[in-house]
């Protein structure tokens, strides 16, 4: 049976490994504190900075674009009557709405028309609509979708926070009530002026792909890949590809 002083030996030796341990566990705890500190800090500052990037290139445009500007709106205001510019309920990040600009590439009764030719949609999904040769498009509206001219007053939309310049096409809200729980993972970020599936084929590319494209890009966005998309957005315009 051990002595009074082997017990004192061992009680000694527990409560220098119990102070161990709990030292290891305050370096682990502090060190996973600085972990997340310095992972939220860069989550943070990634947002600021792709905010800051969207209002000083969404103001550059504007103010570069502004004489192209004046001459699509007389263009537009001479081919067709009706207002310069489209506006139009779309769905942004978490769900929330917002007036969608865009210069008017349809004449003004599209809407209406819309349901007359609902069976002649083009999309495989059934989501979105689309038609190439679509009778609703004015003669410039042809040419400026075309060009994607007729997105250009989007830098707006960028400028006042709704849209970024890079992220998922903002829906309309008939589209999002037939999104799939996949599909509207699309929602989760804020819509962009360009994504991914536009650089890569437009409206050739199936909605189907075009959510798979975005859920991509989301899970593994940074400025870095945002940088990539917009240097690819020019040569897919200029190639036409998908583009009615």
């Amino acid at each position: 049976m051990p002595n009074s002083t082997e017990r004192r030996a061992r009680l000694d030796k527990d409560i220098n490994r119990l102070l161990q341990e709990m030292s290891e566990r305050e370096t682990i705890s502090r060190f996973s504190g600085l972990h997340l500190f310095f992972w939220k800090f860069t989550v943070q500052f990634s947002y600021a900075l792709k905010r800051f990037l969207d209002i000083v290139f969404s103001l550059l445009a504007l103010i570069i674009l502004s004489p192209l500007f004046v001459v699509l709106a007389i263009l537009i205001k001479l081919t067709s009557p009706g207002p310069i510019f489209f506006v139009q309920v779309r769905i942004g990040q978490y769900g929330r709405s917002f007036c969608f600009f865009k210069f008017r590439s349809m004449y003004i009764d599209a809407e209406q028309r819309k349901q007359e030719l609902i069976a002649q949609n083009e999309s495989a999904d059934g989501v979105i609509f689309k038609m190439k040769n679509d009778p609703r498009i004015t003669p410039i509206g042809h040419f400026i979708r075309k060009t994607s001219m007729d997105e250009l007053p989007q830098f707006l939309n960028v400028l006042f926070g709704d849209m970024s310049l890079v992220g998922p096409r903002p829906p309309v809200p008939s589209e999002v009530k037939e999104y799939s729980i996949e599909a509207r993972k699309r929602l989760n970020v804020k819509p962009g002026l360009t994504c991914l599936w536009q650089v890569s084929g437009r409206s050739d590319i199936p909605f189907k792909e075009q959510v798979k494209l975005d859920k991509e890009y989301i899970s593994s966005r940074s400025l870095k890949s945002d940088f990539l998309i917009l240097l690819k957005t020019i040569p897919a315009i200029l190639s036409g590809r998908g583009a009615y």
